[in-house]
């Protein structure tokens, strides 16, 4: 299911709590508040006698240092209040007695004395605490008179004690009609009431974590559409190994950003490419779902294989280090490759006393096509040599060997004293032990295309055979290598064909300069 994702699931829980918070607060407005409800808090319970076995000494003068009895002394401040929704009345109280409200207790304690105070706009509650109406003190007990209380109206007790410690047990007791009676955390006089209460915190924090979780996935998540071109489906690519970098890394991007997408890469060089896509496409019943890369145009004979002109790339000559030289005219490389040139002091008096090694690619490879077609203007000579280091028969006019891949070419040309190859640009990257050669005087380079003489390149192609249908794998495919691949391509030495400079010289075709 689509919606399933993190995000998705922390927005519902959100908004579930959000909801459930609301229904509870409405039903806790409605039903828990209206119950009648008188609350009580000890604001102070504090020594004023001199028994300092109560734990702490204090200094008294005046009355307390005269009344008689008052070592084990100790004063309270006793807050009731209503803090329910609704107000009490005289009629709301059900003690016992007719005059009887509530009944204050301090265990262990001997009440001595009791001022009443309230606010100064209650004054009428003056009159409720008279012992006609019921106000008495007996033992440990204050018998609280039948007050009524308006909502948030309270009184206090200031209660003067002896017989016990500070911190012993109080507690008010009396019966409320549709109410309770029920004691409050005590606060100091100076101390703030909490902003929210304990459910509210909870309530809170859960909801602001939920908040949070779900604005950090939102901007962590890469919200950004995935590519028109995307297709799902499996993708086969052959041909080319000088194009093989580019194709690795959109294929991993491709992969990424384009879910259900599967590419496959099978590269092996131009013409086994081209030959295996016609192979495939001939036997199918419909076109298959394969892209073959070529360096140069397909054979004329597969005439069912649809090109695409997708970069010009570029190619260069590298040469062994014990071979000093850097620039290779296009005589003298092809004396060297139809073997009138075999060592390499023959170019120069100064130059090595060294055979030359050709170290070439089989005849599936389209940089070996390009070299012989824009740089030979001929064919390579045959094979001589199967391990590239020695001769299999005395009488070949030079020694030449043959290896399926690039990698292997440069691996060989850079182990092998006096051996020369060829290679893609591949954005500039050698083994150590070759280097590149110029050809009469000009680098491959991509931003000289157009104006320099340099002959070793070639336009890329992508063969399909057939036209792919629009909404196909091959297609999509192919227009994100055109959309996407252009920082790819240029930094592995190939000029991209849909830039525009690449338009203007993939349509001329054959007709590069040079």
């Amino acid at each position: 299911m689509e919606w399933v994702s993190a995000e998705n699931i922390i927005a519902v829980l959100t908004a579930l709590l959000g909801v459930a918070t609301s229904a509870g607060v409405l039903w806790y407005e409605r039903r828990v508040p209206r119950r009648k409800r008188i609350g009580y808090r000890v604001q102070m319970d504090t020594p004023i006698g001199s028994e300092v076995s109560q734990g702490r000494a204090n200094v008294r003068l005046g009355l307390f240092d005269e009344t008689p009895d008052m070592a084990d002394a100790t004063l309270v401040l006793l807050r009731v209040e209503n803090d329910g929704s609704q107000s009490i009345g005289y009629e709301d109280y059900t003690g016992r007695g007719e005059l009887n409200g509530l009944t204050v207790e301090f265990t262990g304690r001997t009440v001595r004395g009791i001022a009443v105070t309230h606010s100064s706009d209650a004054d009428h509650l003056a009159d409720h605490f008279t012992p006609a109406a019921g106000l008495r003190h007996d033992g440990s007990f204050i018998r609280l008179p039948r007050v009524p209380l308006n909502r948030n109206e309270h009184f206090k007790l200031l209660v003067l004690l002896t017989g016990s410690h500070v911190g012993g047990p109080i507690r008010i007791t009396g019966g409320i009609r549709d109410g309770v009676v029920a004691r409050n955390k005590a606060a100091r006089p100076d101390e703030k009431p909490p902003l929210f209460g304990p459910a509210s915190r909870i309530i809170t924090v859960a909801l602001t974590t939920c908040v949070v979780t779900l604005a950090g996935i939102i901007v962590v998540r890469d919200d950004s559409p995935p590519p028109m071109d995307c297709a799902k489906g499996t993708l086969t690519i052959t041909g080319s190994t000088a194009f093989r970098p580019v194709v690795e890394e959109l294929r991993q991007k491709y992969e990424e950003e384009c879910e259900g997408a599967t590419i496959r890469l099978d590269i092996h060089g131009s013409n086994a490419g081209v030959r295996k896509l016609d192979r495939e496409g001939a036997g199918a019943s419909r076109s298959p779902s394969m892209i073959a890369l070529s360096d140069g145009p397909r054979p004329a004979a597969l005439t069912s294989l649809h090109g695409k002109e997708v970069a010009i790339s570029l190619f260069s000559l590298v040469v062994n280090d014990s071979v000093p030289v850097k620039n290779l005219s296009l005589d003298q490389i092809r004396k060297i490759y139809r073997g009138e040139i075999v060592n390499w002091n023959q170019l120069a008096a100064d130059g090595p006393d060294l055979d030359i090694r050709l170290v070439s690619r089989d005849a599936n490879s389209g940089t070996r096509e390009v070299f012989q077609r824009r740089v030979l203007d001929a064919n390579e000579p045959a094979t001589s040599s199967r391990d590239c280091t020695t001769k299999d028969y005395a009488d070949a006019p030079v020694l030449r060997c043959e290896l399926d891949g690039t990698d292997q070419v440069l691996a060989e040309v850079a182990r092998l004293d006096g051996a020369i190859g060829y290679t893609e640009l591949r954005g500039g990257a050698v083994p150590d032990g070759a280097h590149r050669t110029s050809i009469d005087g000009a680098f491959p380079s991509v931003d000289t295309l157009g104006t320099s003489s340099y002959p070793y390149r070639e336009i890329e192609y992508a063969y399909t055979y057939g036209s792919p249908p629009a909404d196909s794998l091959v297609a999509g495919f192919l227009n994100y290598l055109d959309n996407y691949g252009e920082e790819i391509m240029r930094t592995n030495g190939h000029l991209p064909c849909a830039t525009p400079k690449g338009t203007r010289l993939c349509g001329a075709g054959w007709a590069l300069p040079g």
